[in-house]
């Protein structure tokens, strides 16, 4: 015991004369080193500032950046912010013994932070943030006991938070946001009484949130925003927090309700829970609260009424409860709230009508009550104190009544959605004050408008670039010819379903801007005008349900950007014009239920990327195109009830990804062609109704999607296939068929086996037929044999065969087949370049990918080489992680990869179940661009990947990206596979040198990088329908900027509605830039990886700070 006390007694001398001992042995002149030394780490010095500031032959004290202190004349302040400094911090950087302030905030140092610093005693103020620093957070920042404040956000820090930082017993200001930090928070560390502002969001943060054990009188701000942080929020948390002004939890998964001493906190001006999964109602104690200025509680379970008690915030200004359950009414008195100007209800179940005070508070901009239950009428003078009012949200309700005239007086709307509801009445003739409006949508209520007089007036909203009034069929009348001078700005009218009747004006031609024209389900009569033709940007066409009557006039075909277009069900007549097949953008053609005659147009076959085309119900004849199989992408090809003749032609099986698939009722004849069978895809095949004969092809029981078959009325004969998806077929797909036989379950006769006819004809049959096929086989077999024992003795070991077993470890073919369950289909990933990917699980439990070579494809056995080669030799946290493979003699070749159980980036894109929100997207655009940092630049010799896009962006359970598919990149340093790999390279993400010359380099990386941010931020394909001819995803987005339009951006990243809307707009917009300046022409004039990483992070860093100011 009295040794332990000596020990520490020591412990404690020596550290408080530390500073004394420091002071005697280091100088200023130790100062100088040490920055120095910090000039020699710096790579990168943009503005010269320590090229041209720090030198030798100029006092310390004086340098750029460098404060003294008057008594010792030592170093006491460094602060170089904001220089886009690049390098490392040396150890030296811990013999500056007097500095209380180091700040490197806004520059590019990277790696770990050395261990010396833990020797400068006197820090105070530490900032180090929004650089590249890495590893994980040092504990020995918990020996620094002066310090105040720590900045280390936004980096890319890892691990754990250490319990150390709870030692550090002055600190103020805690800020650990936007880095990688994983593992829960330390209870210890509420138990800093100094504490004022934490900041620990945007991390992988997970577990419950610990509680707080004492008083923390001097805490007001606790941001946990976008981690993983689950489970109940501690019942007795905020009894201890009694100045708290901000609690930012949104974007976690936490749950339960929300703690009654939350109501405590006196002092609260910020509540942002959105994004969770918390539930219960909204207690009545919320208006307690008189303090609160932004309430953020949407998209959680909660539900019940919104309590009356609200309307006691009178400083509340933001108050968004969108994306719940809440149900009751509005409150009445909710006019009281005169400082509110953001109101978001959207998508709950709020009934009952709209209190006439909401719209009396002249604060207001933004009201979003859309998708609930509300009912009754607008009030009358809606409008007269909407000052401010810039958007106003009602559709998908059950308002009735009429639109108030006096919204017109809301003069700063520019967008008013009324659509889906029950309003009735005259469209007002006054919205032409609205002079800023943008968007109006009137669609799908009951409205009329004596000879759409209101159009006359909407001639005065110049900027008007979208108009829906469709689904109104009390509208009647004809379209004014006063069309034509509405804004030049129009890019959507849709007017479909208003019961429309004379012909379309041909002034309809003067809206150049228009991408939407709708006309569809009217009674439009006529002709199409030609004036049609000069709507250059035209994009979607829909004339469809009408009596329009003549040609399709050849001015169509001067629509180079149209990629829909829908005539069906008109009058329409003539051949179909040849000229359509030169427009080349177009997805879908719908042409059905007319009277087009002749045949179809040879040109038809250009269409290369077309989707969709419907011809039935026409009086179309002659053959089929024989080049049919040019049409690669088709899905869905109804020729049905024409009277179309000759044979089905061959190259149908070219039709890979073709759904459905209906020639009924046509004069087909010949049999039905065996490469049916390639059409793997197929769900509906309809052959009825024709001349076809010959026996139903055995190979279609390959087409196990195949779910409506139909042959019934032809002269087919021989046995109906039984295997597949045959065993569901009843005879209605058969019947008509005499010569038909089969199962007795299809009510068709037994097959019976005819026997030869004589023992002389089976003699003739085993001498002409049966010996010389059974030699040819013997002779075959004896040629491999030998082969295969030549190339046994030649087979030199491989490098893989020669690596130690303790270090990797080969799998057979039978413990993987084992795993995936014989390769079954249910544990099919995905499908790649050279391979399938199945999901496994070993016998001890581990998951794993295991790709499969197709040995069949060209270069497949040289792939797997390269692709193991190169994975087994990288170490980066962004690349896919190889575990080991497996080749055997039996041409099976495969590689088994760590399992990424939160699939590609593709799936998460696109699909409606799942939502990556900006900060998730931007964070794998920067793990994708650091693995392709360390591809370009981190090996002796560069990794080229030549076929990036978001299949090959896999997301592990972190929702950390890593790029698969890279291993063909090593082909080419061959000459001649610099061939083969143009046709690896997906379309639309190929560089134009790739795609026309084949010349692959680094830069046809960052090319498609470009394209992929583009996409991230778009949610838009580069192959997608509205991107032909000339048009593409980069001019689009090109347009869109320099337009100040700015639509290109997911809408479900701005479907917050609030002032982050703008904030995700300005960091989507800023990624779009990178994302073009990755895109252009030249090669050599794009970024290098290494920039692109930097600007990314940067972007992340804006953003983090935006939203902490905006929540």
């Amino acid at each position: 015991m009295g040794n332990t006390f000596l020990n520490l007694a020591l412990l404690i001398i020596f550290h408080f004369s530390m500073p004394t001992f420091s002071m005697k042995l280091t100088t200023i002149l130790t100062d100088q080193s040490a920055l120095l030394a910090l000039k020699d780490h710096v790579i990168q010095d943009p503005e010269n500032v320590l090229t041209t500031n720090w030198s030798a032959s100029a006092p310390v004290c004086n340098w750029f950046g460098v404060s003294c202190g008057s008594k010792h004349r030592r170093v006491t302040a460094l602060n170089l912010t904001r220089l886009g400094l690049v390098g490392t911090l040396p150890p030296h950087l811990g013999n500056l013994s007097f500095l209380s302030l180091l700040h490197v905030t806004n520059n590019s140092f990277y790696g770990g932070l050395p261990v010396q610093l833990s020797n400068l005693r006197r820090l105070k103020y530490v900032s180090f943030g929004n650089n590249s620093f890495s590893g994980e957070i040092p504990s020995w920042l918990g020996s620094l006991t002066e310090l105040r404040r720590l900045f280390l956000d936004q980096n890319n820090f890892k691990g754990v938070i250490p319990f150390s930082l709870a030692y550090l017993s002055k600190l103020e200001v805690l800020y650990l946001s936007g880095n990688q930090i994983s593992g829960s928070i330390p209870s210890t560390i509420f138990n800093i009484s100094s504490l004022q502002e934490i900041y620990l969001s945007y991390n992988m943060l997970s577990g419950s949130i610990p509680s707080v054990p004492r008083d923390l009188l001097l805490l007001e701000v606790i941001h946990f925003s976008s981690n993983n942080l689950t489970g109940h929020i501690p019942k007795d948390m905020f009894d201890h927090l009694p100045n708290l002004k901000g609690l930012y939890w949104s974007r976690n998964l936490l749950s339960g309700r929300i703690p009654a001493s939350l109501f405590k906190c006196k002092e609260l001006q910020m509540l942002s829970l959105a994004y969770n999964q918390m539930e219960g109602s909204l207690p009545i104690e919320i208006g307690n609260l008189s303090m609160l200025q932004y309430i953020y509680i949407g998209r959680n379970h909660f539900d019940g009424e919104i309590p009356k008690q609200i309307v006691n915030l009178t400083l509340l200004m933001e108050f968004d409860c969108s994306h719940s359950n809440f149900t009751g009414i509005i409150p009445q008195e909710i006019g009281n709230l005169k400082n509110l100007n953001w109101l978001n209800l959207q998508f709950n179940n709020i009934a009952g009508s709209i209190p006439p005070q909401l719209f009396n508070i002249s604060t207001l901009r933004m009201i979003s009550l859309a998708t609930n239950q509300l009912s009754g009428h607008l009030p009358s003078n809606m409008g007269l104190f909407l000052p401010n009012m810039e958007e106003l949200y009602l559709g998908f309700n059950h308002l009735a009544g009429s639109i108030p005239m006096y919204i017109s007086n809301a003069s700063q709307l520019t967008l008013l959605d009324m659509s889906s509801n029950y309003f009735s009445g005259s469209i007002p003739d006054n919205l032409g004050n609205l002079r800023n409006l943008k968007i109006l949508n009137l669609a799908n209520n009951n409205l009329t408008s004596s000879g759409m007089s209101f159009l006359f007036s909407l001639t005065n909203c110049r900027v008007l670039e979208s108009l829906f009034f469709e689904i109104n069929s009390f509208i009647s009348g004809e379209l004014p010819r006063v069309v034509g001078n509405l804004s030049s700005s129009l890019e959507e009218f849709s007017a479909s379903a208003c019961n429309i009747r004379g012909s379309i004006p041909s002034e309809i031609g003067n809206l150049s801007h228009l991408i939407s024209l709708e006309l569809g389900g009217n009674k439009l009569i006529g002709q199409i005008p030609t004036t049609v033709g000069g709507l250059e940007e035209l994009q979607s066409l829909s004339l469809k349900d009408n009596k329009l009557e003549g040609s399709i006039p050849t001015e169509l075909c001067h629509l180079n950007k149209l990629a829909f277009l829908f005539l069906t069900n008109n009058k329409l007549s003539g051949p179909i014009p040849t000229c359509l097949g030169d427009l080349t953008s177009l997805r879908q053609l719908f042409l059905d239920s007319n009277m087009f005659s002749s045949s179809i147009p040879s040109t038809l076959t250009r269409l290369n990327y077309l989707l969709i085309l419907y011809l039935s119900s026409n009086s179309l004849s002659g053959p089929l195109p024989i080049d049919i199989g040019k049409w690669k992408v088709l899905s869905s090809l109804d020729l049905s009830n024409n009277q179309f003749s000759g044979d089905i032609p061959t190259g149908v099986a070219d039709l890979k990804d073709l759904t459905h698939f209906s020639l009924s009722n046509n004069r087909i004849t010949g049999s039905i062609p065996e490469s049916f069978d390639e059409s793997l895809s197929l769900e509906f095949l309809d052959l009825s109704r024709n001349n076809l004969f010959g026996e139903i092809p055995k190979s279609l029981e390959k087409l196990r999607y195949l779910k409506y078959f139909n042959v019934s009325f032809n002269r087919l004969e021989g046995e109906i296939p039984e295997g597949g998806s045959f065993e569901n077929y009843t005879i209605e797909s058969f019947k008509g068929n005499e010569a038909l036989c089969g199962a007795a379950r299809l009510h068709v006769p037994n097959c019976k086996t005819r026997p030869l006819r004589n023992s002389k004809a089976k003699t003739k049959l085993i001498l002409y037929v049966a010996l010389p096929i059974a030699s040819t086989i013997l002779v075959v077999a004896l040629i491999i044999i030998i082969l295969q024992n030549r190339r046994r003795k030649d087979k030199l070991p491989t490098q893989e065969d020669m690596i130690p077993l303790g270090t990797w470890r080969r799998f057979s073919y039978h413990e993987l087949r084992q795993a995936t369950d014989g390769f079954n289909d249910s544990r099919l990933l995905g499908n790649g370049s050279y391979g399938a990917v199945f999901q496994g699980t070993l016998p001890d439990g581990t998951i794993i990918a295991v790709k499969v070579f197709k040995f069949e494809l060209e270069g497949a056995f040289k792939s797997f080489d390269v692709e193991c080669d190169v994975l087994r030799n990288t170490r980066h946290r962004n690349l896919v992680k190889v575990i080991s493979s497996c080749s055997n003699d039996l041409n099976f070749k495969a590689l088994v990869l760590e399992f990424m159980p939160n699939g590609s980036l593709d799936k998460w894109l696109y699909s409606n179940n799942q939502y990556l929100d900006t900060l998730q997207r931007l964070n794998i655009m920067i793990d994708v661009a650091s693995a392709l940092e360390y591809l370009h630049h981190g090996n002796a010799t560069p990794v080229i990947h030549c076929d990036l896009k978001p299949n090959n962006v896999l997301l592990d359970e972190d929702m950390v990206a890593h790029l698969s598919d890279f291993g063909i990149a090593k082909l080419l340093c061959e000459e001649v596979s610099m061939i083969q790999t143009m046709t690896m390279a997906t379309f639309g993400y190929m560089a134009p040198e790739y795609g026309m010359e084949g010349i692959v380099s680094t830069k046809g990386d960052v090319y498609s990088f470009g394209i992929l941010l583009m996409e991230i931020i778009t949610r838009k394909k580069p192959t997608d329908e509205m991107f032909a001819g000339e048009r593409s995803l980069k001019s689009w987005v090109i347009e869109s900027i320099s337009s100040s339009r700015n639509q290109v951006v997911d809408p479900k990243l701005l479907s917050t509605i609030g002032r982050e809307d703008l904030k995700v707009k300005n960091c989507a917009l800023s990624i779009l830039q990178v994302g073009l300046e990755c895109c252009v022409e030249l090669p050599n004039e794009r970024l290098h990886m290494k920039e692109i990483v930097t600007k990314l992070k940067k972007i992340k860093v804006t953003l983090l700070r935006d939203m902490e100011r905006v929540r």
